[in-house]
This record gives structure tokens, sequence and C-alpha cells, in this order.
């Protein structure tokens, strides 16, 4: 009979408040990213979401994900409204820790995901049709993904592919989603004038995010233990080498260095080292994390440009690239000398799990571009997806919540501000 262990409980008690302080974290961090007009509806979308999943989790979302296999699919029903889920651990989950605790843990990771779609669509995205797609995404999407990747007889873990931390249920799956988002709803009006309003809150929002990625990948471990430990350390430095990388990048091509791009990069390499931060070793960590912040960079600054779509706020640029580069790199840097329940990767003589880790992100990609487009489409039936020309103009704090961030905006749309 497991036993539980109040030190892994401690740890993972405080890893789950961490990655709960990461949302409101991204809130300013994307809110920071807008124009004045529109920074209190950015917020909404991080704070609401975490209040709709919040209740998605207990009353079905956990059931779907971690719930009884149906076909290696999705999650049966026998949690449904937390039923059993209680003080006793779970062993084919955690067997140290309370059950209800590693379900809290998990609730976080639901929160965040869709939060992070929200930078694709910010600015334009109407509030009824945000709620809707929040609500429809997490059931239809995350948690069948969350199923596949993590679940016990989930298809993706049968197969061996390997996410320490939710490469492809949080960052792949919203970072693609994002994208499809953005190009469903076409570009915001006046593009070329759109600036930061406040790149000090989206500095502190970076500052936020990397204090709570410490319990996101650290306490995936679930226990106290050396595999945690070296998640804390590779995260850490994973977050240090992009953020270095995207800088230098910046500073050649663009010949100065922001602190926008270094903080964008300092996220890029926590999304890239996220998959694999409990497989691979430190140095490995600097290497995943210098290119993912250099290929970061060139997706936001070359990539977004060539092909037109507007990601307001680069959740594809970051998520979704970063998540795909952490997948892979996690194919070619895993090793078991690491983690003995993990695999060795490519250049540890075994290229099988290179190819696995492929087809778990091709899935991924597959099924939540699929996903999205269908919700969008029977949202559409009964609400508008983007606002008006005149809501935009006006901006979507006074258009969809009647108010305004800053004593300056006016709630007729005047903005004597920056980045209006």
């Amino acid at each position: 009979m497991n036993a539980l262990n109040i030190g892994d409980s401690s740890f993972l008690f405080t890893s789950t408040v961490l990655v709960l302080l990461m949302t409101p974290g991204l809130a300013l961090f994307y809110s920071g990213m807008v124009r004045s007009k529109n920074a209190l509806s950015t917020t909404m979308h991080s704070y609401v979401t975490m209040a709709i999943v919040s209740i998605q989790w207990i009353i079905i979302g956990y059931t779907l994900a971690f719930g009884g296999d149906h076909g290696g699919l999705i999650g049966g029903l026998n949690f449904f409204g937390l039923n059993g889920v209680g003080i006793a651990p779970n062993a084919d989950y955690a067997g140290t820790i309370p059950h209800s605790l590693f379900m809290m843990f998990q609730m976080m990771f639901a929160i965040i995901t869709p939060a992070l779609i929200s930078g694709a669509y910010a600015e334009r995205f109407r509030f009824p049709a945000f709620l809707a797609f929040t609500l429809l995404w997490t059931t239809l999407v995350y948690d069948p993904v969350a199923h596949w990747v993590w679940g016990v007889g989930g298809w993706i873990r049968n197969l061996g592919a390997l996410d320490f931390a939710g490469g492809n249920v949080v960052h792949i799956s919203s970072g693609v989603t994002g994208l499809v988002i953005a190009i469903v709803l076409g570009k915001r009006r006046s593009l070329k004038s759109v600036r930061p309003h406040n790149l000090p809150l989206t500095i502190l929002g970076v500052g936020l995010l990397w204090f709570g990625w410490f319990g996101f990948n650290a306490g995936s471990a679930l226990a106290f233990n050396d595999v945690a430990m070296n998640a804390f350390i590779t995260t850490n430095t994973a977050a240090a080498a992009a953020g270095l990388s995207w800088m230098f990048a910046e500073w050649i091509v663009n010949k100065k260095p922001t602190a926008l791009g270094f903080g964008s990069g300092v996220v890029a390499g926590l999304v890239a080292i996220t998959p694999a931060a409990g497989f691979v070793t430190p140095v490995s960590s600097i290497l995943i994390g210098l290119l993912g912040g250099a290929i970061c960079f060139y997706s936001v600054n070359f990539l977004k440009r060539k092909f037109g779509y507007d990601d307001a706020l680069d959740a594809f640029g970051c998520h979704g690239i970063g998540g795909t580069w952490g997948g892979i790199a996690t194919g070619l840097f895993a090793t078991k000398a690491v983690n003995s329940n993990g695999a060795d990767g490519l250049f540890y003589g075994n290229a099988h799990q290179l190819l696995v880790q492929i087809i778990g992100i091709a899935a991924t990609y597959v099924y939540a571009i699929a996903g999205t487009l269908i919700i969008l489409g029977i949202i559409k039936l009964f609400t508008n997806l983007r606002a008006t020309s005149d809501e935009e103009d006006l901006g979507l704090d006074a258009s969809q919540h009647g108010e305004s961030a800053y004593a300056h905006v006016g709630l007729d749309g005047s903005d004597a501000g920056i980045g209006a």
C-alpha cells in the first residue's frame, strides 16, 4: 500500500501554487505588450480562464484527462465531479502524494494553457466568443491531448514519447491553436502603428513566469528527488541561455538589444526546456536554450512577416515553435543517466526516440488545428468571433467591458498616452 510522504507532498503543494502564479504573471506579460486601450481585456483573458477552467476541471476535465482509459484517446468518467479523488495516493500517477493534490497540480497546467492562446488573438477577439472558446477548447482539445501524453493508457504515452512537463500538452497545443485563431480572425486594424504600452509590466511578467516555471518543471517530478533537482537546474539554465541567445541575435540583426527581446528569449527558453527538463543534462539544457532562443527569434521576426499572419503577442512564435523544438530536442538529448524512467535519445544511440517524439508532435499539431477550426465554426453559429471595426478602434476595454486601465484613456476611445 502506498503511503503519503510529507516531504513530497509539501514540495508538490509549493510547486502547485508556483504554477498558479504563472497565470497572473502571464496576464502582466501580455497586457504590457498591447495598447493601453486593451490592457484590461487582455488581463481578463488570463484571470477569467483561471475561473472557467477551475470549475471545468473539477466537474469533467480531470476525469477526461486522467480517468480510466478508453482506447488510448480519452479518460473515462470514473473521476467525474472528483468522485474518488481524495487524500489517498493514486499509484497510477504518484504514490507518495494525495490524489487530490495531484489533481490540483494538473489543474494549474489546464488553466495556463488556454490562457497562453490569448496572446495570439489579443485586441480583437470578442469576449462572448472568448468565453465559449475557452470552455470548449479545454474540454475537447486540451483534456484529450493531456490523456494521450500523460494519462494511463494514453496512446502517445504508450508509444514511448517523452514530455516531462508539457511541451506537447501545453505549449504546442496552445501555440498551434493561437496560430489558427490569428489566421481565422485576420490582422488587427492599424497594425503598423501598434506598439507595447507598458514594457515594465511585461518584464515583471517575465520574472513571475521564470519564478513560477520552477514549480511547472521541477514539480513535474511529483516528488522531491534527483529528477526534480535536475529539472530545477535545467529550467534555469535553458532560460538564461535563450534570453542571451535572443538578445544577441536581435543585436546582430536589428543593431540594438531590447528588454522585450531578452524577456521573450527567456520565455522561449523556458518553453523549449519544458518537455526535456527531467530527461537531459544541464550541459544539454544550455544547447537547448541557445538554439531555442535563436529559433524563436527567427519565427517571430521573419516567419510571421513572411506569411503575414497577426499572432499578436507571439503565442505561436514562442510556444508553438519553442515547444516543437523542445520536443525534438528531447528526442536528441534525453538520457537514462538523468532519469531511468525516461529513454536515451538520438545522441545516446537511440534514433527511435526521435521518431516517436516527432509522431507525438505531428499528432498534436493535426488535432489542435482540426479541433480549433471545428470549435470556431460552432461558435460562429451563435456569435461573432471578432470585434467590429468600431469596437476595435474604441478598444476592447471600453467596448467589451465598459472601463479603462488608465485615467488618460477615455471610454470614447481617446488616449493621450503612448501606444493608443
